[in-house]
């Protein structure tokens, strides 16, 4: 028996061990080839994506000079940072990065929390005519009244040409509450209803459970929040034209630019000694390319640290209609 014993805990650990092992697959031939060529692939891939980017980014660290005459291709060459110092001299420029930075901190914030509220009513099917709603909100997915009457709209409530024109329209997105409510209702509902028994009301579910437990959809639409903000352009040309003080970042770099190439274009067709040399160093290639990055850095610093909760986010958020 002792011997028995021991044979069948020998076989046992064996067996432990053996389950432990990693399982070795051996590869074929057809299956290197194909691993080969499907991590060739997507390196390629990888690098097309981000030499665009690379490239400005060496463009405006590169001598202005070497730029003009297209000799920057892969690496930079006489490093200097005179562009993104320049960049300083923009009127009124710290003010409207100061803008921007309010917009998309406030208005961000503002759209999770209603667009988390709005997905959270639209789950309860004691909703008073749900579904009604519920349409007529998918309706203005696909259906708005157009440029004019949005204008007439935001000027007869006093939002022209003020701060909260940024932020108020932006808080309700249908796209965002529908995943917000998709998501929502793959969480278990005997969590919900067992908070009930226990006498919590729905603003006590919503805040303690609904809210921590959705939180990764919540970040994958403040990305989205953020980046529309951040990148926003027309709302500030359209409503704030006449709020100088008030232009966000876009607009502020979109007008010196265009004043920077028209003042290049002028003195591209002046034969003036002096004036023609200045039209030679000022390079609108650079400036663009300037500007872009200058637009761009801030909110591609932003993802990586929401990048995890983005990937599941959007996934479970999009598994029902």
């Amino acid at each position: 028996m002792n011997i028995l014993s021991k044979g069948n805990r020998t076989m046992m650990d064996a067996e432990k061990r053996n389950a432990n092992k990693p399982m070795k697959i051996k590869l074929t031939a057809g299956d290197i080839v194909f691993n080969i060529l499907n991590y060739a692939f997507f390196t390629l891939f990888t690098l097309l994506c981000f030499f665009p980017f690379y490239y400005i980014f060496i463009n405006t660290i590169s001598s202005n000079d070497l730029v003009r005459r297209g000799l920057i291709t892969f690496w930079p060459q006489q490093l200097t940072i005179s562009n993104y110092v320049a960049m300083s001299d923009v009127n009124d420029l710290w003010g409207s990065l100061a803008i921007t930075i309010l917009r998309t901190i406030i208005g961000t914030a503002l759209m999770v929390f209603g667009s988390a509220l709005a997905g959270y009513l639209m789950t309860k099917q004691e909703m008073w005519h749900r579904k009604l709603w519920y349409r007529m909100l998918v309706i203005t997915m696909y259906f708005n009244a157009g440029l004019i009457p949005t204008y007439l709209n935001l000027n007869m409530l006093g939002l022209t040409n003020t701060f909260l024109v940024y932020i108020i329209p932006a808080i309700v997105s249908p796209y965002n509450i529908i995943l917000v409510k998709t998501y929502i209702e793959s969480i278990p509902g005997e969590i919900e209803e067992s908070a009930f028994i226990d006498g919590a009301g729905y603003w006590t579910i919503f805040y303690k459970i609904i809210w921590p437990l959705s939180k990764p959809i919540l970040a994958t639409i403040a990305i989205f929040g953020a980046v529309g903000h951040w990148n926003s352009f027309q709302d500030s040309l359209i409503y704030n034209a006449n709020a100088p003080e008030l232009y966000t970042l876009q607009h502020r770099l979109y007008v010196y630019l265009n004043s920077s190439s028209n003042l290049g274009a002028i003195m591209s067709s002046s034969t003036g000694g002096e004036i023609g040399s200045l039209a030679e160093s000022l390079n609108t290639k650079v400036l663009q390319y300037t500007i872009s990055m200058v637009t761009i850095i801030p909110i591609m610093l932003v993802y990586p640290f929401m990048q995890r909760y983005f990937e599941s986010g959007i996934m479970l958020g999009a598994v029902k209609g």
